[in-house]
């Protein structure tokens, strides 16, 4: 990877920075010690290791980082290789772009008027919007590229278009249109036509051969103003379940490729640089989404430092707020979601970053709410960030952070990695079938982490909503080919709002909570939030005593019950309970534990499974629901 550092060396330790050191190790010990009743003198030094986490990407985050993680200063903002910014300018102090999608087309809507288009767009531009995208693969056609940019003063907006196989008509009429408005700046137009036809062509989406989109670039390569026709779509990695460095990596891998057919068509080093741009997703990972991209302008300065051509390796490198981290239920959420997010990637020094409306995962929006409330609250999010918190005043705001320069460093270790693997395999397209078990390979570590909940997802794996509308079957289609990480859990409220709507209520199972209230609240809490994470409504009596009249009738209201106590209560009573669960109906008796409270139980008084933080959520309540008949 390139150096990325100036000469100077990190300032040195202070002369007793041992000694904090080690009083530090101490401080974590001794919380050990008291949190697991033992002596301090037995535990080890370095029990704070126990501290240090992973993320997917690899990487181990400690728990702390001093002065001797520093590393040697970076760059300036703006300096090769951009790791603190592509550009900063005296008049550069509005921080990131405000990228908002027009003319996209929900399944089953109506044509699009581009006049409406244009008013919408008009009046975003009005209210903070600085970066437009243009939306061609629904209705909207070539042809109405004069109506949907008409009053739009093309040197002040940036207009990228999302086209697909209408590319190339896309392009002619915006080249046409831009010379007939004859704008007073031509040479500040930038425009990304976003033919991205080999991320396209791995995700399945209709595009523009590569031949096509070269011709488009050569083409541009010759036009007024900062005219880019290749898009590196990063966000495609993203949505098949790819960690931040396989992103990154084999984004690399598609723009080397893009430059070598440049250059082959007649470019030069520059020029073919000039031609592409990145996407990439956002999510609310915060340091390591600013880490992220801050590493990839590392990555691909470095790309452009081998080619001959350092200077130009200032890709414009866009933000949208991941797609895979939207849910469907509790989609208020979401709200929260991309607000860490775009945070994160207009800290990271994003070129422009896109808020998707926070009803993105559902097929055709939320039922009631319109989509100028949803776009007014995604563009707001930006502006936010950008007015009200001044981050756009500030150029690199986490540089100089132990923690972050060394994440990023981390990151573009590991992300180079992949990139040269995968151009030792043949590059991008040769080594398609290697890169899609990487990125299932990732993806089924991330879902079972998510399955077994420990992964956290707010309002899918963690305290749900069971008492939201349900969602019309039409806007949650089991076919979506993103991997988003809810996806597992909403299947399992798919089948529950199924059995309501035949029904008349949810899958319902018992609690039978021993002891008083202070003694099994933990556990009732934990079993209901559990079971309505999968759908299922729970019937809470209150304590109940096995042998009394409450028992039986809290066994009755469902054939699958839940004991919830203390371990010290199921010891004293448990194995009681079990056998009083079944002599009142109960045809499976669960436990919200362990298996230690039962370990010498005897057959007939040992419960039929147990509920507890070390179990396969997904699988326990998809077996729940089928005994359950949903």
């Amino acid at each position: 990877m390139t150096d990325r550092t100036t000469p100077e060396s990190p300032s040195t330790l202070p002369p007793n920075f041992e000694e904090l050191q080690n009083s530090w190790y101490q401080g974590v010990a001794k919380v050990f010690a008291r949190v697991h009743k033992q002596d301090v003198a037995d535990v080890p030094l370095d029990i704070w290791k126990r501290l240090i986490q992973t993320t997917y990407d690899g990487v181990d985050v400690r728990p702390l980082y001093t002065r001797a993680d520093e590393h040697a200063e970076s760059p300036a903002p703006g300096q090769f290789p951009f790791v603190r910014g592509a550009k900063v300018t005296s008049d550069n102090t509005n921080g990131w772009g405000v990228r908002e999608t027009f003319g996209r087309q929900y399944p089953g809507e109506e044509a699009l008027d581009p006049k409406a288009v244009n008013e919408a767009l008009l009046t975003a531009l009005e209210n903070g919007t600085t970066d437009i995208r243009l939306d061609f693969t629904g209705s909207l056609e070539a042809a109405d590229v004069p109506a949907l940019l008409n009053n739009v003063y093309l040197d002040l907006a940036p207009i990228a278009v999302h086209a697909g196989k209408k590319t190339a008509q896309v392009a002619e009429a915006l080249t046409s249109y831009i010379e007939q408005a004859n704008p007073t700046n031509p040479d500040n137009i930038a425009v990304e036509l976003s033919a991205a036809p080999l991320t396209s062509a791995f995700a399945g989406i209709d595009d523009v051969s590569l031949d096509e989109a070269i011709q488009l670039a050569v083409k541009a390569a010759k036009q007024p103003g900062d005219v880019r026709a290749l898009l590196v779509d990063g966000v495609v990695f993203s949505n098949l379940g790819a960690n931040n460095i396989q992103e990154i990596g084999y984004s690399l891998a598609v723009g080397v490729a893009y430059l070598r057919a440049l250059t082959k068509a007649g470019l030069s080093a520059e020029e073919a640089l000039g031609q592409i741009s990145f996407r990439f997703a956002a999510t609310d990972d915060q340091f390591d989404t600013i880490a992220k991209f801050r590493a990839a302008r590392v990555l691909w300065a470095r790309v452009a430092e081998v080619i001959g051509a350092p200077e130009s390796g200032r890709a414009p490198m866009h933000a949208v707020t991941a797609p895979v981290m939207f849910s469907q239920r509790d989609p208020w959420v979401n709200m929260l979601r991309v607000t860490v997010a775009s945070f994160a990637a207009g800290v990271g020094g994003a070129s422009s970053v896109e808020v998707l409306p926070f009803d993105y995962a559902v097929v055709g929006g939320m039922p009631n709410v319109s989509k100028t409330f949803k776009a007014r609250i995604a563009r707001n999010t930006n502006l936010l960030l950008l007015e009200e918190s001044h981050l756009g005043y500030v150029a690199d705001p986490a540089g100089g952070s132990y923690f972050v320069e060394d994440l990023t460093e981390e990151m573009a270790d590991k992300a180079w990695e992949i990139f040269t693997g995968t151009e030792a395999a043949g590059g991008f397209t040769s080594a398609e079938a290697d890169i899609r078990a990487a990125l299932d390979a990732t993806w089924e570590k991330r879902r079972a982490d998510i399955a077994h909940r420990r992964t956290k997802v707010t309002a899918i794996n963690e305290f749900p909503n069971l008492a939201e509308a349900p969602l019309a079957p039409e806007a949650r289609p089991e076919d979506d080919p993103i991997r988003r990480w809810a996806r597992d859990f909403e299947a399992l409220r798919n089948r529950s709002d199924d059995f309501l709507a035949e029904k008349g209520n949810r899958p319902l199972i018992a609690m039978l909570p021993l002891g008083p209230l202070a003694k099994h609240n933990i556990r009732t809490g934990f079993t209901s939030n559990l079971l309505a994470s999968g759908g299922i409504a729970v019937a809470n009596p209150g304590q109940v005593v096995p042998g009394e009249a409450g028992f039986e009738e809290a066994v009755k209201a469902s054939p699958i019950v839940v004991l919830c106590a203390a371990d010290s209560e199921y010891e004293a009573s448990g194995q009681d309970a079990v056998k009083a669960a079944r002599a009142a109906g109960a045809k499976e008796v669960l436990v919200a534990g362990s298996e230690k409270s039962f370990a010498n139980a005897a057959e007939d008084a040992r419960p039929d499974g147990y509920l507890n933080m070390t179990i396969d959520a997904v699988a326990e309540l998809s077996r729940l629901l089928n005994e359950l008949g949903a």
